[in-house]
Formats: structure tokens, C-alpha cells, sequence
């Protein structure tokens, strides 16, 4: 016998002992119920590749069964066919708009109703094939998508790191940028101020994207980026165009099927890091909530960052001084709530 079970409802013993020698007779395990809430308890213990139900039952009837088997992820796809003595059109085209497959009309004709369940069977396994074969193909996609993806993280990291290193700044400068916005953007998680703009998802996506914040740092000249002395007026507006071309370099790359809002956030980070809550930074002269939040966080952990690194014209500041430092700006380069918080966790930042 095999091993394709088919439920037969029905709470006519007649009808369920010739339908039951009609299944066997196909080959197939038929599993035998009275009533409705009988065939979902056997459901729940084998799950049927079909269903064979008569409508007019005691309790529930044959259109709620099918009802509740359609609403149910793990049951919808199973055929229903309704075994009937009605043979009124509103009633069969109800079956059929509860999702019911096929209807056959009592008294039965045994080739009839082998003939039926035999091409619901042919079209269930057609339909499973197909869905696991989409399955399998979405989870094939999603794979390609994640390596493409995770490449393109990965060339865009090794041009940051670049940038860094043409800057003079730290090896470790562009990672201690991603831990400390992960660190404050938590803290901000609890403040009543943030915690409705603020997800778990914002704070795993700014921990990778604000490395990327000086990456436009590639397209200016090295030795602009490595002179001890002031830079003439030119070479400082050669230098204050990073962040347009950061931007420019990221938007240029970005599609609307790169996962999560990791390329989105990176860009507003690149574009808007040197924006003043003031209104007085650059490149568009942005000010106040005008200014990316990430931008904004981002922007006060780049200077912690910088200040506590050693660099070639001056030694590293201790945590303490450069809060010190930072408090003269707060309120004009940074958002004084955020700063504010950052004054009760700053020793957490590495």
C-alpha cells in the first residue's frame, strides 16, 4: 500500500466504507473520521495528502472544516474535495470559495471519484515540487546576494582603511569608530529622547556603517592629507570635499536590494559627518534634527576617536580631556542631548 494517506469525513458509515474500498482499491491508506473535529484531531497526529469531506455533518460541517484548514499555513495546500448530496450551484460555488478543490455530488460513482482524487493528487505533488523547488531557489538567491553583498562590505572596508592610513590616522581608528557608535547609540536606546528613533537594527546597522565615514578620504591627495603645516585656503577646501565624494562614492554603488539600511546609513554618515548642529559645518551647512541622527552620533564619536588617538603633531588626549575639549562645542558642533549622554558613558568608549 502507499504511503499517500487520504482522510475521509463523513458521518454516514455507508458512505465512509465504500469510499474507504475505493481509496484501497487506488492504493492508498485511506483514515477514516465521523465528524469534522474528529478529522482535525487526526490531522493534527497524520497529516493527509488529501481530504474526501461530505458537507452536512452534525456539529462541524464540511465547510467550516475546509474553512479552518485554509486558514492554516500547515494545512492550506492540502486538496479538499466535498462529497455531496447538494447539488444547488450557491452551494457548490461556496466550497469552492472557502478553497475547496473539487466537488462531487452523491450518489458517487467510484471511477468518478478515483478519476478526481487521483488528479488532485498528480496536481498537489506538482504544486509541492514546485514550491520546494522555489524554496530552494530563493534560499540559492539569498545566498549569492548575502556574498555579493558582504564582498562589496568588504571592498568598501579595505578603501576606508585606505583612507585611514593615507590620513595618518591609527590602524585601529576606523574599528574604534564602529564599537564606540554602537556603544553611545545603545546608551541613546534608553533615553526617552531617542528610544522610539533608535532599534536594535539602528544600533548593529551604525556599528558597520560608520567605519565607512572618511572613505571619501580616497579621492583627496595624500599630501593634503599628511601636511604638518596649515593648509592654504585652497588645500583646505580640496580637503572639506571628503564627505561630498564619501557620498558620491557609496550612493554610486547603492541599490535599492542591498539588505537592511546598512548602504543608506553609510552614506548619510559620509555625506553629513562634519555638519554642526549650529549650522556652521560643511559641505551643505546643515543644522539640528536637519542633520541624520547617525550623522549626528557619528559625528561626536569621530572626534572622541581623534582626540584620543596619538597623531604625528601631538600625543593622545586621556578620556577627561577630551571631554573637556568636546564640552566647548556642545550645542554648536554636536547635539546637546547626545552629548549628554555621552558625558554619562564615556568611559565605556574604547
Amino acid at each position: 500500500m502507499s504511503a499517500i494517506r487520504i482522510l475521509i469525513v463523513d458521518d454516514m458509515e455507508t458512505n465512509r466504507v465504500i469510499l474507504e474500498q475505493i481509496i484501497e482499491d487506488m492504493g492508498y491508506q485511506p483514515i477514516l473520521a465521523e465528524t469534522g473535529e474528529q478529522a482535525l484531531g487526526l490531522i493534527q497526529k497524520c497529516m493527509p495528502h488529501l481530504v474526501l469531506s461530505d458537507i452536512s455533518m452534525p456539529g462541524m460541517d464540511g465547510y467550516e472544516l475546509c474553512r479552518i484548514l485554509k486558514s492554516n499555513a500547515e494545512t492550506k495546500e492540502i486538496p479538499v474535495i466535498f462529497i455531496s448530496a447538494y447539488t444547488e450551484a450557491a452551494e457548490i460555488v461556496r466550497g469552492f470559495d472557502l478553497g475547496g478543490e473539487d466537488y462531487i455530488t452523491k450518489p458517487f460513482i467510484p471511477e468518478v471519484v478515483k478519476a478526481r482524487v487521483g488528479v488532485h493528487l498528480h496536481l498537489y505533488e506538482s504544486n509541492r515540487k514546485l514550491r520546494e523547488m522555489n524554496r530552494r531557489l530563493h534560499a540559492s538567491v539569498n545566498a549569492q546576494l548575502s556574498q555579493i553583498e558582504q564582498g562589496k562590505k568588504n571592498v568598501l572596508y579595505a578603501l576606508a582603511d585606505a583612507a585611514a592610513e593615507n590620513a595618518f590616522f591609527d590602524k585601529k581608528y576606523t574599528k574604534r569608530v564602529g564599537e564606540n557608535c554602537r556603544v553611545l547609540a545603545q546608551s541613546l536606546q534608553l533615553s526617552p529622547l531617542f528610544e522610539d528613533r533608535i532599534s536594535d537594527s539602528f544600533v548593529d546597522t551604525i556599528e558597520i556603517a560608520a567605519p565607512l565615514c572618511d572613505i571619501g578620504n580616497i579621492a583627496i591627495p595624500r599630501e593634503i592629507l599628511q601636511k604638518m603645516s596649515d593648509l592654504t585656503k585652497e588645500e583646505a577646501a580640496i580637503a572639506r570635499r571628503h564627505p561630498i565624494m564619501g557620498a558620491k562614492l557609496l550612493s554610486d554603488i547603492y541599490t535599492d536590494k542591498d539588505y537592511n539600511d546598512f548602504m543608506k546609513m553609510a552614506i548619510d554618515i559620509a555625506g553629513c559627518h562634519h555638519e554642526n548642529w549650529n549650522g556652521s559645518g560643511y559641505p551643505e551647512g546643515r543644522s539640528g534634527e536637519d542633520i541624520p541622527i547617525a550623522a549626528r552620533i557619528a559625528s561626536l564619536v569621530i572626534v572622541y576617536c581623534a582626540l584620543t588617538e596619538k597623531r604625528s603633531y601631538r600625543p593622545a588626549l586621556s578620556m577627561d580631556e577630551a571631554l573637556a575639549v568636546m564640552g566647548k562645542d556642545s550645542g554648536k558642533k554636536f547635539d546637546p542631548d547626545i552629548f549628554r549622554i555621552y558625558c554619562k558613558i564615556y568611559r565605556q568608549l574604547c
